[in-house]
């Protein structure tokens, strides 16, 4: 052993403090690197709405019946989307007759309706009615109240839900015919799981979740990120829970197109209240 191993050399005075100041200065906490440029709900929205376009003018007319989701066909399920946009627009202007429509009875009439019609008339009236919405919240503020279909969520939030089940939908499409399975771009990634990590306490409410726990969240990927949440009611001091697990793939328990079983996911904690939140997250599914 040599004197230097014996006597480490002191380190100067605050130079830990200075690290991690230096650290937070380049990366903040809890988001991965590169980060996701920031962009707006409404972008989100017309993304995702651009991308299932892309996908549904690729398909051929056999495609299109093709059986995907509750007895629907693709035509059916692009019809149900009408109807939800439709209700959307009614929404947005303040009709109170969608606030508590239930999302699938809402649209079924519309969703069935296309069954006779060319493929082609479907797809250009559903992209007409995402036109629509477009031209409704890009003049409206992001943070007017709305309520549609059981929810009642500040617009941006709202458009971020839309975005997140027409990203659900084209994945449902894509596996009913064959395709591979898409991926949003990081930055519409990162408001869908922004929102989802939001809502998770309000889900394990909904489930009636009782044990309290701190859940430390961690997406990891692009449009990931950490967050602190606490889930749960009780007297007792609550647990902590981490669960560390790939955005993407949290996004499809959030979708309920997985099951926890299916993510690969690092838990430390009680494992059984872990798989209780992330039971919980898959009721924030619409359908």
């Amino acid at each position: 052993m040599t004197a230097a191993d014996r006597d480490p050399p002191v380190l100067p005075a605050g130079l830990r403090a200075r690290v991690l100041a230096a650290s937070l200065r380049a990366r903040v906490a809890g988001r991965p690197v590169p980060d996701a440029p920031e962009i707006s709900a409404t972008e989100a929205f017309s993304r995702a709405a651009s991308a299932l376009h892309a996908l549904l003018r690729s398909l051929s007319d056999d495609d299109w019946r093709t059986p995907v989701l509750r007895g629907l066909d693709v035509q059916g399920l692009v019809g149900h989307l009408i109807g939800v946009e439709n209700d959307t627009h009614r929404a947005l202007v303040g009709d109170p007759e969608v606030a508590g429509a239930d999302h699938v009875e809402s649209t079924q009439v519309t969703a069935v309706g296309q069954a006779v019609r060319p493929p082609a008339r479907t797809r250009a009236d559903w992209r007409r009615a995402v036109g629509r919405t477009l031209d409704l919240v890009r003049s409206a503020d992001p943070g007017t109240e709305v309520a549609l279909h059981g929810m009642r969520l500040p617009l941006y939030a709202l458009l971020v839900v839309r975005a997140f089940e027409l990203w659900t939908h084209e994945n449902d499409i894509r596996q009913a015919t064959g395709r591979a399975a898409s991926v949003p771009d990081p930055s519409t990634l990162r408001l869908m799981t922004e929102l989802a990590a939001h809502l998770l306490p309000h889900a394990a409410a909904r489930a009636g979740l009782a044990r309290p726990a701190t859940v430390r969240l961690v997406l990891t990927g692009p449009g990931g990120g950490t967050w602190d949440l606490p889930v749960g009611a009780g007297p007792s001091a609550p647990a902590a829970v981490s669960i560390v697990t790939d955005a993407v793939g949290f996004c499809r328990l959030v979708a309920n197109r997985v099951t926890p079983g299916d993510l690969d996911a690092h838990v430390t904690g009680d494992p059984a209240q872990a798989a209780a939140v992330l039971t919980a997250a898959t009721t924030l599914a619409l359908d």
